[in-house]
């Protein structure tokens, strides 16, 4: 049996790379990395720290508007998949490279594996939110990270290959987590004490490409910068925002710096006081390293980190931003959520089930 896995952006490199150390035990596997993401920041770094095998196709698209981007990657799957005829196409998360992975399988009557099914923001502005609902009417196998996931498609009327498997972001983390604790030297090159930083992330389009949006964000992270550091590992796109915006930041312990590597960003992850951030896989990190985390959006996929008191939303307001963050302490417990790191495994069994 022969899987062909579609990925692009850093966080489907790192579900790739849990799943296929499993996958790769029971079926052929070929990676096809769609480009979406493409310079050594944000894409070749995850390859070797994370021991993901080197792409069979890489197909270079890089960056452009939605509809170019996503037509761009369409275009030249198809090819590709009609020469190497799979069983069955794997597809993560909400990317662009993920709406064009199943676009290409379904027109040419492949199955589709969905990981990450079932999730949903409720907000159809946004491109994600998009991407994931069409991938899920369209899959043949919904691999859900939760039950609230599962529901999610019951209400749309999806029954069929519906599975609860847990969140192969667990099983990649454990794995990042303890290579990590040996090889990252982040908070010594940084000059950085555990627990005693602010780390920020932000890349989504609804905080970037709206101005006062961007602005706002900016604007908490100088006032919080007043206090203690605010570590910023900034998205090229998010800097050209920024640039182009012409934000000066003012306060000395705001410190923007480039993209970081999987092990180093865990390690920065660990030891932040509290995460500031728009990533949906950050949130989730932040809840199973017990870090207080921040969510600069109006709503989040992940409730349950909120409904636990680990996860808080403050949207872009500067002075939400900045009360919840000097503000954020540890809850009492940490009740399990997600799975239990064994997703990858359970994974690879339903697909086994199916194409049999």
């Amino acid at each position: 049996m022969k899987i062909i896995t579609v990925v692009g952006a850093r966080p489907q490199l790192v579900k790739a790379a849990a799943v296929s150390r499993e996958l790769r035990k029971v079926y052929k596997e070929v990676l096809i990395h769609t480009g979406q993401h493409y310079d050594d920041s944000m894409s070749d770094v995850f390859f070797r720290e994370l021991n993901i095998p080197e792409p069979d196709y890489n197909l270079g698209i890089g960056s452009g508007s939605h509809g170019a981007q996503t037509g761009a990657m369409l275009s030249a799957l198809e090819p590709v998949l009609l020469r190497e005829k799979p069983d069955c196409v794997l597809v993560y998360g909400d990317t662009n490279s993920t709406l064009a992975g199943a676009l290409a399988a379904t027109k040419l009557h492949i199955p589709i594996a969905h990981v990450e099914a079932g999730l949903r923001s409720f907000n159809r502005k946004m491109p994600e939110e998009v991407n994931r609902v069409i991938v899920d009417h369209i899959s043949d196998l919904l691999l859900c990270p939760c039950r609230g996931a599962k529901a999610n498609l019951t209400k749309e009327g999806i029954v069929n290959g519906v599975h609860v498997v847990g969140d192969v972001m667990f099983d990649a983390l454990l794995f990042s987590a303890e290579k990590s604790s040996r090889s990252s030297r982040i908070l010594k090159c940084l000059d950085l004490k555990p627990g005693k930083f602010i780390l920020v992330t932000l890349h989504r389009a609804e905080n970037t490409d709206i101005r006062g949006r961007l602005e706002s964000v900016m604007l908490a992270l100088n006032k919080l910068a007043a206090d203690e550091p605010v570590i910023f590992p900034v998205h090229p796109r998010t800097k050209n925002k920024i640039d182009a915006m012409g934000f000066r930041f003012e306060a000395k312990n705001m410190r923007l710096i480039p993209p970081v590597g999987p092990l180093d960003m865990v390690m920065l992850e660990r030891s932040a006081r509290v995460i500031l951030t728009d990533s949906g896989g950050i949130q989730k990190e932040a809840y199973w390293l017990k870090v207080p985390c921040v969510t600069l959006r109006d709503e989040t996929e992940w409730g349950e980190t909120i409904s636990t008191g680990w996860n808080v939303l403050a949207s872009a307001n500067t002075e939400n931003i900045v009360r919840h963050s000097r503000a954020a302490r540890h809850p009492k417990s940490s009740p399990k959520l997600y799975g239990n790191g064994m997703a990858a495994r359970k994974i690879t069994e339903k697909l086994s089930a199916v194409l049999r």
